[in-house]
C-alpha cells in the first residue's frame, strides 16, 4: 500500500468510499443526501490544503483530507478527516493515512492538529487517534443522531505538535 496525492481520475473510486460512509450515518457528520459533486466539492481540498488516496496497485483502499482547521488566528492548527474502504478496514489503512496527515501538518509548521467531530461511538477511530498521540479535549453530549444508538457525543480531539 502507498499514500499519494489525490487526481480527479481517482473520484470513481473514492466517491463509493464517502457515499458508503456517510450514508451508514455512524461516523460522519456529513448529510447522508449529498449528491457525488456536493461531495467533491467537500472532499478535494484545494492547496494550501490537500486530499490523498491509499492504495494497492490500481485499488483506492482509503482517502484523507487535511488542512487549516480555523483561518486567521487559528490558522496555526490543521485538521484532517479520514474513510476507509469497509473491505480495507482492520489493515493498517487509516493508521497509516494518519501519519502521513501528522507529517504533512508537521512539515508545514502547524502548532497541532485538531479533529472537530470525532462520533464517541466510533471505538475504532478513537482508539486509532489515541494511539497517535490524540486526546479528547472536550465532549459535546448528545450532538450526532446515530442510526441505533441515538444521540451520542461528538469528541474535540488535539495534539500539541
Amino acid at each position: 500500500m502507498r499514500i499519494r496525492e489525490f487526481v480527479a481520475e481517482d473520484w470513481s473510486q473514492v466517491w463509493p468510499i464517502v457515499e458508503e460512509v456517510v450514508r451508514a450515518r455512524e461516523t460522519f457528520p456529513y448529510d447522508p443526501a449529498m449528491t457525488a459533486e456536493q461531495a467533491y466539492g467537500m472532499w478535494a481540498e484545494a492547496p494550501p490544503g490537500r486530499t490523498v488516496v491509499a492504495v494497492d496497485g490500481g485499488r483506492v483502499l482509503g482517502t484523507a483530507k487535511m488542512g487549516t482547521n480555523r483561518p486567521g488566528p487559528g490558522a496555526h492548527v490543521s485538521t484532517a478527516s479520514f474513510m476507509v474502504a469497509a473491505e480495507a478496514r482492520g489493515r493498517g489503512v487509516g493508521t497509516a493515512l494518519c501519519r502521513d496527515a501528522l507529517r504533512w501538518a508537521r512539515q508545514r509548521g502547524y502548532d497541532g492538529m485538531q479533529f472537530n467531530a470525532v462520533v464517541e461511538s466510533n471505538s475504532s477511530a478513537v482508539g486509532l487517534y489515541r494511539r497517535e498521540g490524540f486526546a479528547v479535549v472536550g465532549t459535546v453530549p448528545g450532538a450526532f443522531r446515530h442510526p441505533t444508538l441515538g444521540r451520542v457525543g461528538l469528541h474535540v480531539m488535539y495534539q500539541e505538535f
